[in-house]
């Protein structure tokens, strides 16, 4: 693995040297080229904000006593699902804090359940994002219809990690993606920009994703809020929007056959064309409106105007000479990763 290593580094050194817009341009006709104009959309389903973690820069760390939490029914679940899948998304993204009422070995059942419910029922992939969880309940959740686990590191400098995740174990969260592969997931992998990152520990992040066996890479900007406090709020917005698009850009010109992300968790529908000319080529967050459903970053951002819909992002893509992929390549493809 250390000589396609230090090569990788080696391209990722000259690509950020580029200059910025030819750094995107290179991205995108590297996207191109592996993936033609197709890009796929996934639905988001935030099934609970309560979290055992204290995480430095999210809304929801328990330290947060003033958000408002919820837990969503199954019915819930269901029928805002049917609602993504009727609208033309290719997977549902189920997201929870590490909740204890999920997560527990003793309540894990209704995880479980709730992932058999929405793969039998509405016959979409499932990627499930519960936080680090052993390796015989990642087995379970493939057992029940999982395809995907997502479990962002967010940053791989250790001090900085230390910083982030409080009082979480960096190699316990990065086994928890390994053992979740052996178990016949496909896995993803996050980092966080603008949270005190500087040119070399983003390469590094990304030298180090790219080392591991990961369908999905991820890059967000950090957003503020009156309950978090990364030792960086003082980096601008301009700066850490700069370096999510670096990242999102130069993990396109490393790993060109692995879905890269534009969230719309961010800055919504506006921000979507910057990322997506930074060489993404999946669009995630996209959240029905009216189910009372948060985002994960900005928890209210465009989700009862439908700037979050299928429809507003296939508008958005066309202008930019792009296309949602059918339902049937992005099985397809899912199945060839399986093989792999």
């Amino acid at each position: 693995m250390e000589e396609p290593i230090n090569k990788a580094y080696a391209m990722l050194s000259s690509s950020l040297n580029l200059p910025i817009k030819e750094l995107y341009s290179q991205a995108c006709k590297v996207r191109d080229s592996f993936w033609g104009n197709k890009i796929f959309v996934y639905g988001f389903l935030y099934l609970s904000t309560f979290c055992k973690n204290n995480c430095a820069f999210c809304q929801y760390r328990s330290g947060n006593k003033n958000e408002e939490r919820y837990r969503k029914t199954l019915q819930e679940l269901l029928e805002a699902g049917k609602r993504l899948a009727d609208d033309g998304v290719h997977l549902l993204d189920l997201t929870l804090g590490e909740d204890l009422h999920y997560i527990a070995e003793e309540n894990f059942f209704r995880l479980e359940e709730i992932v058999s419910e929405l793969h039998t029922k509405i016959g979409l992939p499932i990627m499930v994002s519960p936080g680090v969880i052993t390796k015989e309940q990642l087995q379970k959740l493939k057992k029940a219809g999982a395809s995907w686990y997502a479990c962002y590191q967010e940053t791989h400098d250790r001090e900085l990690f230390k910083n982030l995740r409080l009082n979480q174990d960096f190699n316990i969260r990065k086994q928890a993606r390994l053992n979740a592969k052996e178990a016949g997931l496909l896995v993803e992998d996050g980092l966080l920009t603008g949270v005190g990152e500087d040119n070399d520990i983003l390469l590094y992040s990304i030298e180090e994703m790219y080392g591991e066996p990961l369908s999905q890479v991820r890059a967000m900007s950090y957003v503020p809020h009156e309950c978090t406090f990364p030792s960086t709020a003082g980096d601008t917005l301009e700066e850490r929007r700069e370096h999510e698009l670096k990242a999102i850009a130069l993990m396109r010109i490393l790993m060109p056959n692995r879905l890269i992300p534009a969230s719309l968790d961010v800055d919504g529908l506006e921000g979507l064309t910057m990322r997506l000319n930074a060489g993404a080529n999946v669009v995630t967050s996209i959240v029905p409106s009216g189910w009372g459903f948060a985002g994960v970053a900005s928890k209210e951002l465009d989700i009862d105007n439908n700037n979050r819909s299928v429809k507003a992002v296939r508008k958005k893509a066309e202008e930019l000479g792009l296309q949602i992929a059918t339902a049937d390549e992005y099985a397809m493809w899912i199945k060839e990763q399986n093989t792999l």
